[in-house]
C-alpha cells in the first residue's frame, strides 16, 4: 500500500476525486448510479471545463455538490455565503437550490478563476443570484461583523479556502450566521492525513496546512454553540449547526 500522500497509480481519475473511501470501484459505483445521472447539466458541463485547469484537484467533487444542494433544499436556504469560489462548481450548486430571490455572497482572491465558470453560470439563470466578491475574505467579514444589521443574518456559509484561516473564518462566522443555520467546512480530513505518523511521507501542502485543520477541528468539537456532525464526503465536511 502507498503512503499517505503518495501517488497511487490505480487511483481514481475523476476531476475534484478527494474519497475517502478504500475502493476506486465504490466511489465510480456512487457517482455513476447516485450522482452523475441527476447532475443538472450546467453541473456537469463546468466540471468538464473545470477538468482542463491545471489546479482542476481544487474544485468541490460532484457527490459533494449533490450534497451541497439537498442540504440547502433541506433546511431552505435563501441567503448564504460561499468563501473560496474557484471555478464556481459548489457556488452553482448553491445557486441552483435556492429559491429565485435567494443570494450568495461569493468571496474569492482570484476572479479569473470564477470568471472561468461564469458564462455556465449565466446560462443557468442563476448569475443574479450571486455578489462575487474579489479579495481577501477576513477585511470584509471584519466589516460585517461590526454592522449589527449583518449578525444572523445568513442561513448557510460554505468554507472552502486558505486552510491557515479556517479557525480565523469561524470566530467570525459565528456571529454572522443565524441561530439554527450552518457553517460548513470543507476538506477538515485532509486526505486522511490527520491520522498519519509524525514520520509519514506527506506532500509539502499536505503537511503544512495539516496542523491547522487540526486545530480547527478540536476547536469545533470544544464550541458548545454549535452542534456539529463530520461527514466523510469528499475529503471530509463539517457541518456547524449554531445552537445559541
Amino acid at each position: 500500500m502507498a503512503a499517505i500522500g503518495e501517488t497511487q497509480p490505480a487511483k481514481h481519475q475523476e476531476v475534484g476525486h478527494k474519497s475517502l473511501l478504500q475502493s476506486d470501484a465504490l466511489y465510480q459505483y456512487i457517482l455513476e448510479t447516485s450522482v452523475y445521472p441527476r447532475e443538472p447539466q450546467p453541473m456537469k458541463e463546468l466540471r468538464e471545463v473545470t477538468a482542463k485547469h491545471p489546479w482542476n484537484l481544487m474544485t468541490t467533487s460532484a457527490d459533494e455538490g449533490q450534497f451541497l444542494n439537498l442540504l440547502l433544499k433541506l433546511i431552505n436556504a435563501k441567503n448564504t455565503m460561499e468563501i473560496g469560489v474557484y471555478t464556481g462548481y459548489s457556488l452553482l450548486s448553491t445557486a441552483l437550490a435556492l429559491p429565485e430571490d435567494g443570494k450568495i455572497l461569493a468571496l474569492d482572491i482570484n476572479r479569473e478563476n470564477y470568471e472561468i465558470g461564469l458564462p455556465i453560470i449565466e446560462k443557468a439563470g442563476v448569475a443574479h443570484k450571486i455578489d462575487f466578491r474579489e479579495g481577501p475574505a477576513l477585511p470584509l467579514l471584519d466589516q460585517m461583523v461590526d454592522d449589527v444589521n449583518f449578525h444572523g443574518s445568513f442561513d448557510f456559509i460554505f468554507v472552502d479556502a486558505d486552510k491557515d484561516n479556517y479557525l480565523n473564518y469561524h470566530k467570525r462566522l459565528i456571529d454572522l450566521v443565524k441561530i439554527g443555520g450552518v457553517i460548513g467546512y470543507d476538506n477538515t480530513l485532509w486526505n486522511g492525513s490527520l491520522v498519519a505518523p509524525p514520520d509519514a511521507p506527506l506532500r509539502k501542502y499536505v503537511r503544512y496546512y495539516r496542523d491547522f485543520v487540526l486545530e480547527l477541528n478540536k476547536a469545533l468539537a470544544a464550541d458548545t454553540r454549535v452542534e456539529i456532525c463530520q461527514l466523510p464526503v469528499g475529503d471530509g465536511i463539517t457541518l456547524c449547526r449554531r445552537i445559541c
